[in-house]
């Protein structure tokens, strides 16, 4: 069955293709790294984590006999200088690097938590300077970009006919001019919509910047070298040309990148190189709520990973809360969403376990069975699941159909080859999803105290006489003890949060 995603380009349905048949190309835009990443940043790397899994799985079933499957190739930049990391660093006392380098060793740490592949590229923008600047010098040559009488490089809005296609501009309305509506030239590195004006291309240096800076791109006039640094914009084209080519498959991003980046990312780049398409496809997850309310400082709801795991949440619950909703939907996270993640996982080994034990397959066999994508994935038992993978990437539905699904492995009419197989099946299922079970050692599940135990019988004999406001009520106060209720046809268990 062939992926089909929705691109934000056309507003449709489009299937995932290789356009030279042998490699796919994948760009995502990696993370600003002048602090750690929140929740937020990490819904569209977890998000794009899976959609590389499932690609790979189908490229690996899709494969003829002694044929070798498609390739994918996934680029993820890291942004090590821009109008914040500059001016923290400054604020600091530390240098650029340091203080970068620093929040990308701490962004590794995390991604590896919960449990994304690296990419197999990972350009710094301080890295490729010089191909920013070649990028540069084209579109001064072509008439597209001019300098600025701060002396700073603009690109010009006006010389790029399709500018808006992207995010779904009305070019009726749209007014781009050398000024702002302040009469000030645009060098921010974001900026609103309301804000569309020719953008920043390169920075020419400025005494805030302190020592970051750069020999830039030839001025047309005098020949000489602009110093300074690279607008935010620019780094993308200038390293997805350099390891996927000017045009590529799919690029990948939160939908908060829609514009301005990525619809800069578009004017540049093809402006660069003759109008050739930048990306076919684009794939853009929707943005993340907390408790019902937007992300914010002043609310204090920017979390961490690290915030989450001193109130005791794992990252595998964050990561399972942050992938169970479409990744087109907006997602709103809470703290009894990581309960029930919890609760869900629990549910999944308590499933799994008794069908090992036929089998005769460990824990830690099955473990390393998902770590790997399978072929048999796209066949059996959990095929409904996969098909809601290929289906715009709908996880809540995979996940539904697993769950739906897993217990008619102990059908004891069976044969344990068939059983076998079909384990095979739900591993890579759960590769594509990147759910890792039984992480937690046994060690670490202990009784529950009596009154919590207590608290779980009331709850299940409020249950049994379908009073569910109680039930719910309970449910809360055992959550609240640091428990866990896991349901099943005949009675309930408890697992510790």
């Amino acid at each position: 069955m062939a992926i089909e995603l929705h691109d934000t380009l056309t507003r449709s349905r489009k299937t995932l293709v290789s356009s030279d048949g042998e490699t796919y190309r994948f760009y995502c835009c990696g993370p600003t790294v002048y602090g750690p990443a929140h929740i937020g940043n990490f819904r569209a790397f977890v998000v794009q984590d899976v959609l590389r899994r499932v690609i790979e799985t189908d490229f690996l079933a899709s494969a003829e006999p002694n044929q070798a499957p498609t390739q994918l190739k996934h680029v993820r930049n890291i942004t090590d200088v821009d109008d914040k990391t500059i001016r923290t660093s400054q604020e600091l006392g530390e240098t650029l690097k340091a203080f970068t380098e620093k929040w990308t060793e701490k962004f590794h740490v995390d991604c590896a938590a919960l449990n994304c592949l690296a990419p197999d590229v990972e350009p710094r923008a301080t890295a490729h300077i010089a191909q920013q600047v070649e990028l540069v010098e084209k579109l001064l040559a072509g008439g597209h970009a001019y300098v600025g009488g701060d002396g700073s490089v603009y690109f010009k809005v006006s010389s790029c006919e399709h500018y808006g296609q992207l995010s779904h501009l009305d070019r009726d309305q749209l007014q781009t001019q050398n000024e702002n509506s302040a009469g000030e030239v645009n060098d921010a590195d974001e900026y609103d919509r309301e804000s569309v004006s020719d953008f920043a291309l390169w920075k020419a240096h400025k005494p805030e910047d302190g020592d970051n800076q750069w020999p830039g791109p030839k001025h047309p006039e005098t020949g000489e070298p602009i110093s300074g640094r690279p607008g935010w914009h620019l780094e993308c084209s200038a390293m997805s040309t350099a390891y996927l080519g000017e045009s590529f498959d799919l690029h990948g991003g939160g939908v908060d990148l829609c514009f301005p980046h990525h619809e800069n990312e578009i004017a540049q780049s093809e402006s660069a190189n003759g109008n050739r398409p930048f990306c076919h496809h684009w794939f853009h997850n929707a943005h993340l709520m907390v408790e019902g309310k937007k992300m914010s400082k002043s609310l204090g709801n920017l979390y961490t990973l690290q915030d989450l795991a001193d109130k005791g949440h794992t990252p595998m619950e964050v990561r399972y809360v942050l992938i169970n909703g479409h990744y087109r939907s907006q997602l709103n996270f809470t703290f009894n969403g990581l309960q029930a993640a919890a609760s869900a996982m629990a549910k999944l080994e308590k499933a799994v376990k008794p069908i090992l034990e036929i089998v005769g397959m460990s824990t830690e066999e099955f473990r390393a069975l998902c770590g790997e994508p399978s072929a048999l994935t796209t066949t059996g038992m959990f095929v409904r699941a996969w098909e809601c993978l290929c289906d715009d990437l709908n996880v809540p539905g995979a996940l539904g159909e697993i769950f739906s699904t897993i217990g008619d492995l102990n059908d004891p009419s069976y044969e344990k080859s068939a059983i076998t197989g079909q384990l095979l099946s739900l591993a890579g299922l759960l590769y594509c999803l990147g759910i890792e079970l039984f992480t937690k050692p046994e060690a670490e599940k202990a009784d529950a105290p009596e009154h919590v135990q207590q608290l779980a019988q009331q709850r299940w004999e409020a249950k049994q006489a379908k009073d569910w406001p109680t039930a719910d009520a309970l449910r809360a106060e055992i959550q609240n003890a640091g428990w866990i209720v896991l349901d099943s046809k005949d009675g309930f268990e408890l697992e510790p949060a």
